[in-house]
């Protein structure tokens, strides 16, 4: 697989593994063990991705650590507008 496109891969592995993060904890401050336990089930395999990537490939770390923090701003963004309606 090519370098850029092996970079994107990580890039959305790690954003979708955050958002997951985002809304397991959501899901466990509502006492939705059934939720919590799927997302995170989710969290796993997106980030079990990311990780094996960046342990072949120290570079990745950077897609990965970009990812992370835009999964976690959007969802939380979203969240912040979806109450206030």
């Amino acid at each position: 697989m090519s370098y850029p496109i092996q970079f994107m891969l990580v890039f959305f592995a790690m954003a979708i593994a955050d958002v997951c993060w985002t809304y397991y904890f959501i899901k466990i401050d509502e006492r939705k063990s059934v939720a919590a336990g799927i997302w995170g089930s989710a969290i796993y395999v997106c980030g079990a991705f990311g990780v094996l990537s960046y342990t072949h490939d120290k570079t990745f770390i950077i897609p990965a650590i970009l990812g992370s923090f835009l999964g976690t701003y959007l969802t939380v963004e979203y969240k912040k507008k979806k109450e206030n309606k």
